[in-house]
């Protein structure tokens, strides 16, 4: 009866969306499915109308909205989600690593997701979406605007915040956008390393490791197969990466057969290799209910499962690629 209540809600939802969806444009940059849906984001929302402390309390994030900005502001661009205690572990992770490695400039944030915005303010939380930060370090009189994506790559999220920040190039002396997290082949080897250090306690011979990634209809999907190439490469034989999104590869047959046909594996270790870990990692990954959900899947396929509920952006090691990212943008917007 729950997830039928909160399937009808999320149908409403939905529905309001495609009927209002000309005026949040002009507010809002759109949601895409590099790191999320509006769908999804709405079963997330809608499942927690029912129980709105069920991921913890909205007061305990610091949306970073404030008006005291001055000059120099570097402004966190990501997603969002309304998993609340994730938010605060993994947005909230990279934004206070950015704050203390660049105490001279104001840290603000924005999320692209509008419905995860209005969801949350229910809550009392406000959070701004990418133009109204926007409008807001303009008013302000900020001089100099580094804005940092925490996607994990240019994909349709990038292009469209890329876009948006060109109508307010006059409103700024300076802008910098700097790199999502997987850009260059070092950015690449380097998370490649991290993926296999903070599941190496695992590597026992008989467990894959697979990380499930949300996938794109951009053509940068195309970086999950890199990264599994290169931690097979680096080591990690036993790594294996998917994607959740409909349509995009490799899905979920196609990472359940490879590991099949290894021969060779009784256990399987499910991490997303997303920033959250929020309705794709609780639901999709991990949702022991649900027998399409790839907990289940790989179970009914005789194996041994254990799903890790963490995001990337949690992890120390992944944050400070974002601080080097920003550090580069830093650097070239002070020349």
């Amino acid at each position: 009866m729950k997830k039928l209540m909160a399937l009808l809600i999320t149908a409403m939802m939905v529905m309001g969306l495609l009927t209002g969806c000309g005026a949040a444009s002009d507010t809002a940059t759109t949601a895409a499915p590099e790191d999320g849906t509006v769908v999804e984001e709405a079963t997330e929302a809608a499942e927690e109308e029912e129980d709105p402390l069920a991921t913890g309390d909205a007061a305990n994030d610091d949306p970073l909205n404030q008006d005291d900005i001055g000059e120099k502001e570097i402004l966190v661009v990501s997603f969002g989600t309304s998993f609340n205690d994730n938010r605060v572990a993994t947005i909230g992770g990279i934004e206070k690593a950015i704050a203390a490695a660049y105490p001279d400039w104001s840290v603000r944030r924005a999320f692209t997701a509008q419905i995860v915005i209005d969801h949350v303010a229910k809550f009392g939380e406000t959070i701004d979406n990418v133009e109204q930060a926007l409008q807001r370090a303009r008013d302000n009189g900020v001089k100099q605007l580094v804005v940092a994506p925490t996607h994990l790559m240019s994909g349709n999220e990038y292009d469209e915040l890329t876009a948006t920040l060109a109508k307010y190039n006059a409103d700024f002396e300076k802008i910098e956008i700097s790199a999502p997290l997987l850009t260059s082949d070092e950015d690449k080897a380097a998370v490649a390393k991290i993926l296999i250090d903070i599941t190496k306690d695992y590597d026992d011979g008989e467990t894959a490791i697979v990380y499930m990634g949300h996938g794109t209809d951009h053509e940068q999907n195309k970086v999950y197969t890199e990264m599994e190439e290169i931690l097979k490469a680096n080591g990690g034989e036993n790594y294996f990466v998917g994607v959740v999104h409909d349509g995009a590869m490799p899905d979920l047959a196609t990472t359940l057969k490879k590991v099949q046909d290894a021969n060779k594996y009784k256990k399987v270790v499910l991490r997303d290799m997303m920033v959250v870990a929020g309705d794709h990692a609780n639901n999709d990954m991990a949702d022991e209910n649900d027998p399409e959900s790839w907990l289940s899947t790989f179970k009914a396929a005789g194996f041994e499962v254990t799903p890790v509920l963490e995001g990337l952006g949690q992890v120390p090691e992944i944050q400070q690629i974002y601080v080097e990212h920003v550090g580069a943008a830093v650097d070239a917007i002070s020349k």
